[in-house]
């Protein structure tokens, strides 16, 4: 079920590329097969979903230099004549979610009068600006080596506090509506956001996050990136694929994500995804390479502010 989002999303992702490039000739695109623990831990927290429902087991993004940018994205895809179906669209930019997560997803269902086998499954597009990309990646990186899931608000409640203060001082660098039940005081917001950074020592963990790259060997016309992860190890595993050579990344992803389940593991982790090069890989997935820059340079200037 899940590898059959494949082709589908194949084809929303060469889509967004091609929009992406109108808004921003720098913008970043990539995407991703669900990993299977975290379509297990959406059903678990959401006990009336059902798998044929779920929206993003594939899923695309595109990463762009501004809020105008992603504004003027989605104004393309509003005047887009698709033959695939709007589901609906959440603009977490306009109405961030509690966590302090931002940015803007569009949900289809694929349509094909030439290829109907795929044709009702979902893609979920997720728009974001470089600043959200970057506090995505942060809390990402964080929930892999502190082994908790923030992502979905489960965790230690200070780190949760922290990104959700984080994600308002990022709204206001892009004067745009603060997240829920953060101060809008901009003393309060960093005076708090200060405390915080203290207590957990924030860029203490965040720079202190290393990790060992595996060899890669060189291949041509690359195309999906199969990523394991061993934070305890501090090592990342790299192995790629070229296109001809799509379902066995599939196979190969469950295979590498049973085992982990096998060896009763909770630390591994591992991801298949898409981009059209090393260097785009690295700026796509920046949390598997526990790089968190942008988000550290972010949080000392909002201290120095």
């Amino acid at each position: 079920w899940r590898a059959a989002h494949a082709f589908p999303l194949n084809t929303f992702q060469m889509y967004l590329r091609g929009t992406t490039r109108q808004v921003d000739e720098r913008g970043l695109v990539a995407q991703r097969i669900k990993r299977l623990p975290a379509i297990d831990l959406k059903l678990r927290l959401i006990p009336t979903l059902r798998l044929t429902q779920m929206q993003d087991i594939g899923g695309c993004r595109a990463v762009v230099r501004s809020v105008q940018a992603v504004d003027a994205l989605c104004k393309l895809y509003e005047e887009t004549q698709f033959k695939h179906k709007l589901i609906h669209t959440d603009n977490y930019i306009t109405t961030p979610r509690d966590s302090g997560y931002r940015g803007v997803h569009l949900v289809y269902r694929y349509y094909s009068d030439k290829n109907s086998d795929y044709n009702g499954l979902k893609v979920e597009m997720q728009l974001r600006t470089r600043l959200q990309h970057a506090w995505a990646t942060a809390v990402e990186t964080v929930s892999t080596f502190k082994r908790q899931s923030l992502k979905s608000g489960l965790g230690d409640q200070q780190w949760l506090r922290f990104f959700a203060l984080m994600g308002s001082v990022l709204a206001r660098r892009e004067r745009r509506p603060f997240v829920p039940g953060t101060p809008e005081n901009k003393v309060e917001l960093i005076e708090e956001l200060k405390s915080y950074v203290n207590d957990l020592g924030v860029i203490h963990h965040l720079t202190g996050y290393r990790l060992l790259l595996d060899k890669m060997p060189a291949l041509r016309s690359l195309s999906y990136f199969l990523l394991e992860l061993n934070p305890q190890e501090g090592r990342l595993s790299i192995t790629p694929y070229s296109k001809r050579e799509a379902e066995a990344a599939s196979r190969q992803y469950l295979v590498t994500e049973r085992q982990a389940r096998l060896e009763l593991s909770d630390e591994r982790d591992a991801v298949l995804v898409s981009v059209d090069s090393m260097k785009a890989l690295r700026a796509a997935y920046p949390n598997y390479f526990a790089d968190t820059r942008r988000f550290v340079e972010e949080v000392r200037r909002a201290l120095d502010s």
